[in-house]
């Protein structure tokens, strides 16, 4: 680690252990008139997809309206019309793929702009499905997978979200788990959330990562099986971000504070019950929204997962809201990682500074303030270490070796 990255590390690590000495004493609630929102009707794009809800039910619910704001969701069809609309400013901010705003920042997944996450929205809850004709081959998770390739050579295709995106960098990391290199033995598509299961219906992939509940309606429309569930990959990942461009931040904060406040009740909302889990699958299904029956999506949001092939079983890692603060944090660490796999993938040519572009993205200091107007529990470290599938620690604290040390990558 450079003597650069370890003295940003110190400066960090001092900020956030003096962040709730300074302009938060009072507990949380601001102060009327300087801290008034500077924008009132806040735009905020989603995709159909499960792990919108904390957007959606934060105005639902009115938790908007208690920080003096007003959230209007807008449904998008693609994440490359996400990205084009936050860095354009056509939405204000958006539910979107941690990876794609780390890929707008570092200008590998369209137009480099600046950009800024402000809080996590969930962490779990995606899947890996393969295609019936796989599953009748005999293929039905990562090793069986890997067999059936090595035996019946032909070409194999596999879709993912966004080519930066959460689910990219989910499905690479899964296949080379077992030895398969995505970028030599398969061919990799984009295509949208919502059209993923119409995709695999007429032949066009042999399977996909994608969102909740697109996994669960392969199997309830027979197209498809699941072979993985991403926090099989990585227990806790995270996922979706409220991200914005960091231009927007700096324009409006105390929009920006009350908009992340918001979400953060509805997230803890979602999480306190399973009745609440219920109502929020109901919410959404609507055609406002996901657009799909509430069955396909309350099931796995209640950890209750079948693989389309006879088994069941009860999952304790679904996805997560809230968590006790825990998912909402905008972890360092975790916009690391995604710079690190772009880097493995061949995305970015080089080691950036992983550490000080983290620190720029991530809206630490902003996110603890809005957690305080929210009474949200915040983890005390911006950095947190975990295992992944493939046995390997993942800790942030040396990201260019973490990088270049995997025997499959471009």
């Amino acid at each position: 680690m450079t003597d650069t990255t370890n003295l940003t590390r110190r400066r960090l690590l001092a900020a956030g252990a003096t962040a709730s000495l300074t302009g938060l004493v009072s507990g949380g609630v601001f102060a009327a008139g300087s801290d008034k929102p500077e924008k009132t009707e806040v735009k905020v794009g989603f995709i159909p997809l499960t792990d919108c809800a904390s957007v959606v039910m934060a105005s639902v619910l009115g938790f908007d309206k208690k920080y003096g704001i007003r959230i209007v969701p807008s449904k998008e069809s693609s994440w490359a019309s996400v990205r084009d609309k936050l860095v354009n400013g056509e939405l204000d901010a958006a539910h979107v793929l941690y990876g794609l705003i780390y890929g707008v920042q570092m200008g590998i997944g369209g137009p480099k702009k600046d950009m800024a996450v402000l809080m996590s929205l969930n962490q779990n809850g995606q899947a890996i499905s393969l295609s019936k004709k796989l599953a009748d081959a005999r293929a039905v998770d990562g090793p069986s997978l890997a067999k059936v390739m090595s035996k019946d050579k032909r070409e194999y295709s596999f879709a993912q979200t966004f080519p930066t995106g959460t689910h990219a960098m989910w499905l690479y990391y899964w296949l080379a788990s077992y030895g398969i290199n995505p970028m030599k033995d398969a061919k990799v598509i984009t295509v949208p959330p919502p059209q993923m299961v119409a995709n695999m219906r007429v032949g066009n992939m042999d399977g996909f990562c994608v969102g909740e509940p697109w996994n669960h309606r392969a199997i309830v429309d027979g197209v498809g099986i699941t072979a993985a569930t991403t926090q099989d990959i990585w227990k806790d990942h995270p996922e979706k971000t409220l991200g914005t461009s960091l231009e927007w931040v700096k324009k409006y904060p105390n929009t920006a504070r009350a908009l992340v406040a918001a979400v953060l009740e509805a997230s803890r909302w979602i999480d306190a019950s399973m009745s609440n889990k219920v109502k929020m699958a109901e919410t959404i299904a609507d055609k406002s929204y996901v657009n799909t029956s509430v069955d396909v999506i309350n099931q796995r949001i209640l950890g209750r997962y079948q693989n389309g092939l006879g088994k069941t079983w009860d999952d304790p890692n679904t996805m997560k809201f809230y968590n006790d603060g825990s998912v909402n944090f905008p972890y360092l660490s975790d916009g690391m990682w995604f710079m690190t796999q772009h880097r493995r993938w061949g995305l970015l040519k080089s080691d950036p500074d992983y550490l000080a572009v983290a620190s720029s993205v991530n809206q630490v200091a902003l996110y603890r303030e809005a957690a305080a107007m929210a009474k949200a529990d915040v983890p005390k470290s911006p950095m947190r270490s975990a295992k992944l599938i493939d046995g390997v620690v993942w800790d942030g604290k040396n990201p260019a070796a973490y990088a270049a040390a995997f025997k499959i990558k471009t």
